[in-house]
């Protein structure tokens, strides 16, 4: 995949610009980039008056953003979106209308072969959303014990089988050092094969999130957020969030409802319609949930 091309199609873009209804002249921040189909959307609304400052962990998405030299008023930052308020405060932001956070993989780093996200294609067993920081994957597993490694799986991947895949990986790694995705997916898929035909998704799957999001440190990074960017929005301000399973659900769903600075807006999540999952299968496990600054 080139870098510098994004093939990322942004989910319930069109609800998401419904719930935030960007007005221009207003500030907007979409803390989690990616390809940019989100954040280019809210600024063309905003105008030239307005700005969408995008965040992202990845600097290759803010890299691709860069190269698709839109003339919108868009800033970017490589950050994280937990570290959101520093970053208002250097650009000499006082409040926010609204913050977007889609959370999860984008299809651009599931096509890069040199980060390890797609047990579909070999690659080296990175899974770092910024190649830059933290521990690769591989280093993870090369020293957890099996119980740890079980611990982190279960947890993580929601995965009932893994207790079996972390002894299968602590027995393989004896043999051979584990450093690519297919030597990880093929390890597993032996361990834990499908449990039945109607099976949808790779044995592999529950692992590959788990690794990521403890690589990535994901929850707590979600955790941390959920604390403070309530008091980055002016008062009426939106903080929109979209999730893609319960382990990101969960603690959104909790904070919005007990968060005495919000109000909740959608009471139920909105899910992509049937036309939407067509198009786009990725989208079929999204979920956005919305709350306002009181």
């Amino acid at each position: 995949m080139n870098h510098r091309s994004t093939e990322h199609i942004p989910v319930l873009l069109d609800e998401v610009l419904k719930q935030l209804d960007p007005q221009p002249g207003q500030v907007f921040v979409d803390g989690t980039a990616g390809g940019g189909g989100h954040l280019l959307a809210i600024a063309e609304r905003l105008g030239p008056k307005g700005l969408a400052l995008g965040v992202d962990r990845d600097p290759l998405a803010i890299e691709r953003i860069e190269a698709l030299d839109q003339e919108l008023p868009i800033a970017l930052e490589c950050d994280s979106y937990a570290r959101i308020p520093r970053i208002l405060a250097g650009h000499d932001i006082q409040g926010l209308d609204g913050i977007l956070l889609d959370l999860g993989l984008s299809s651009d780093q599931l096509a890069e072969t040199d980060r390890g996200f797609s047990f579909n294609v070999d690659g080296p067993l990175d899974l770092r959303f910024n190649p830059q920081t933290g521990e690769p994957a591989w280093r993870m597993i090369d020293r957890m014990s099996a119980e740890h490694l079980a611990n982190l799986i279960y947890e993580y991947g929601e995965e009932r089988q893994s207790r079996r895949i972390a002894r299968a990986i602590v027995k393989a790694r004896e043999k051979a050092p584990i450093r690519t995705s297919q030597q990880l997916a093929e390890i597993i898929r032996k361990s834990a094969p499908s449990r039945s035909r109607n099976e949808k998704i790779d044995p592999a799957t529950r692992t590959f999130q788990a690794l990521r999001i403890a690589v990535n440190q994901e929850l707590q990074e979600l955790d941390a957020a959920l604390k403070v960017l309530p008091d980055c929005l002016l008062p009426g301000g939106k903080l929109a969030i979209i999730s893609f399973h319960s382990l990101e659900d969960r603690p959104v769903k909790q904070s919005f409802r007990d968060d005495l600075r919000l109000e909740v807006i959608t009471r139920k999540p909105i899910r992509p319609g049937v036309e939407e999952i067509a198009r786009n299968s990725r989208s079929r496990s999204a979920k956005l949930r919305v709350a306002c600054r009181v």
